[in-house]
């Protein structure tokens, strides 16, 4: 029904004589197995990113070599995308492929074509085998190659066309037919630059499916196991979409402060310990509650710490006027103030946190600081100059973003708190009015 352990008992249950409910163990296997899962997404004429499975460091060192760095490695065997990492050049990958993983014929790493900004998209869908009702469309507000349950997401998605909604509502439902899911399935795809890419398909329930469930009041647990026990959807009445006129955002709830030295930074192994939601009329307002019930409530004034990775700076540029609009002082550390200083934004300079003061551990700690934004790239030795500022900012308090995404949607949350101030409704009433 759910669960990763599930799915790796299913086939050998059904050799063992168990009757299995709902999806065929075949269906499961064709899901999971990486050679079967490509002819599949063939079949249907589907994309994904390039890839394929290595064996050993030399078939890795090939893979790589063929689809291009950067690649997104993680063994075939784990959960919760335990030792998944975005490697950027041969020597990183022979170091994660003799150090991190043992890879062999019985457990294979599997190596993907990561593709940099790309929107990760989750949804869930229910199938009794002739019907397929896509249940929700979550579009992650952190960009991919943070694990899925580590982003933050809005169900309806905010920012994506309605043709790659659309698009995704017919894939979602080509899967599920041509496996013959009966229950519950979650997809997750990237879209990039108006494409669609399919990262892997679960014929299970999700981790998502109670947040899904509140944000669309359908009790989709409940269907999905009826479902498998033989009902129809038509007989259940859950035969179409369900579109709430609301915004849900869920939000991860991260552990860092009870774990001392461990880094803020979001990656594609997941850290999270829980999630919360916040549902408004409107998407900067509940992602503002989402971010209040995580312990990252956003300010309304004061000013903002930014530092950001060369290749971000002038596309943070609309988010960070946008604070100043609000009437924030921005600080900033000298390579993100000269592309601010550029685009006509005022900044006070500062000097990164492993350089002489007056720094931005410094200002920090002094408490000029109201929210801190803060991106790096994969360099270890920049990840490393730069820990003690995020920590400097979650010892004390102070909301933080980590990437881009996430540093958009705060400035946009921002603004909509200026305009009007939150407020809370019952989720029964909200469910009971749509």
């Amino acid at each position: 029904y759910g669960g990763q352990t599930p799915l790796k008992l299913a086939v050998p249950l059904e050799k063992a004589g168990a009757p299995i409910l709902g999806t065929s163990p075949d269906a499961i296997d064709r899901a999971e197995d990486r050679e079967r899962f490509d002819a599949l997404l063939e079949m249907l004429d589907l994309k994904r990113p390039a890839g394929a499975v290595a064996r050993s460091e030399a078939e890795a060192e090939e893979v790589a070599a063929k689809i291009g760095y950067p690649v997104l490695v993680r063994p075939s065997y784990v959960l919760g995308g335990r030792a998944m990492q975005i490697v950027q050049d041969v020597d990183s990958l022979r170091d994660y492929m003799r150090f991190a993983v043992r890879a062999s014929p019985e457990h294979p790493v599997l190596i993907d074509r990561f593709l940099n900004d790309a929107v990760e998209v989750d949804v869930d869908a229910i199938s009794d085998g002739q019907r397929v009702v896509v249940a929700g469309i979550m579009e992650h507000i952190e960009e991919a190659g943070v694990h899925s349950g580590d982003s933050a997401c809005s169900l309806p998605p905010y920012s994506l066309s309605e043709g790659v909604v659309n698009e995704i509502i017919e894939s979602t439902r080509k899967l599920a037919l041509e496996l013959g899911v009966k229950g519950l399935m979650n997809v997750q795809y990237a879209v990039k630059d108006e494409s669609i890419y399919v990262i892997e398909v679960n014929p299970r329930a999700s981790r998502t499916v109670p947040f899904v469930s509140k944000a669309i009041g359908v009790q989709l647990a409940k269907l999905g196991a009826l479902v498998m026990a033989g009902q129809t959807l038509e007989e259940l009445g859950f035969t179409e979409e369900v579109t709430p006129p609301h915004f849900s955002v869920k939000e991860a709830v991260l552990p860092f402060l009870k774990f001392p030295g461990v880094d803020t930074l979001l990656s594609p192994e997941m850290k999270s310990t829980g999630e919360v939601m916040g549902i408004d009329s409107d998407f900067g307002r509940a992602f503002a509650k989402a971010q209040i019930q995580a312990g990252n409530s956003l300010p309304k004034s004061g000013s903002v710490l930014v530092s950001l990775r060369r290749d971000q700076q002038e596309a943070a540029v609309e988010a960070i006027r946008q604070f100043v609009e609000t009437g924030f002082r921005v600080i900033a550390t000298h390579g993100t103030a000269d592309t601010l200083e550029k685009e006509g934004i005022e900044v006070v300079r500062v000097n990164k946190a492993f350089q002489d003061g007056p720094n931005t551990v410094e200002c920090i700690e002094s408490g000029e600081v109201d929210m801190v934004i803060n991106t790096v790239d994969a360099d270890p030795q920049a990840i490393s100059d730069s820990f003690s500022m995020r920590r400097a900012a979650l010892q004390r308090g102070i909301p933080y973003c980590t990437t881009l995404s996430a540093a958009r949607a705060s400035s946009g949350a921002i603004r909509a708190l200026a305009q009007e101030s939150i407020g809370v409704r019952a989720l029964q009433e909200i469910h009971a009015k749509d």
